[in-house]
């Protein structure tokens, strides 16, 4: 069962969809493998219960993450592929992995396919595409969830 923060927040309403225990590592091995079956995640996955499998993978659905497609209807099995929504979440992975190579796990890091080097996530202004700093960037909220001294 998702959690529910109750918070006027972006971050806090994307950790209600995408924040559980498995979701994010499902999303990672979609963006891995292009397209996995229920068996595929159960094997990469190790330790999920396949009740939870599931609820995973159609909350994901439900929410525009995943596609389901029918490769046999007697029994009926499925694969998953990423909509260009749960793709989208491909910057949170790089951004997730590139910390956890810094800071928990260095033995991995993610690199440049060409080159062979670390990458770095960043921001960019998307009106003059100018890089920013992490230190000159801030999250607007609309004004009525601001309350007036």
């Amino acid at each position: 069962m998702p959690k529910h923060y109750d918070q006027n927040c972006p971050v806090a309403k994307a950790l209600e969809l995408v924040g559980d225990r498995w979701t994010l590592l499902m999303v990672r091995d979609l963006l891995d493998e292009g397209s996995r079956r229920f068996q595929d995640f159960q094997q990469s996955l190790k330790g999920i219960a396949p009740a939870i499998l599931s609820d995973r993978l159609k909350l994901m659905e439900e929410h525009g993450l995943v596609t389901r497609r029918f490769y046999s209807d007697h029994p009926p099995r499925a694969e998953y592929t990423l909509t260009d929504k749960g793709k989208d979440l491909g910057l949170v992975i790089g951004a997730l992995a590139t910390w956890g190579s810094r800071h928990v796990y260095p033995e991995a890091a993610l690199v440049h396919v060409d080159c062979g080097h670390p990458v770095r996530v960043g921001y960019f202004c998307s009106h003059c595409n100018d890089r920013v700093r992490g230190t000159a960037v801030t999250l607007q909220r609309p004004a009525s969830l601001h309350p007036l001294s």
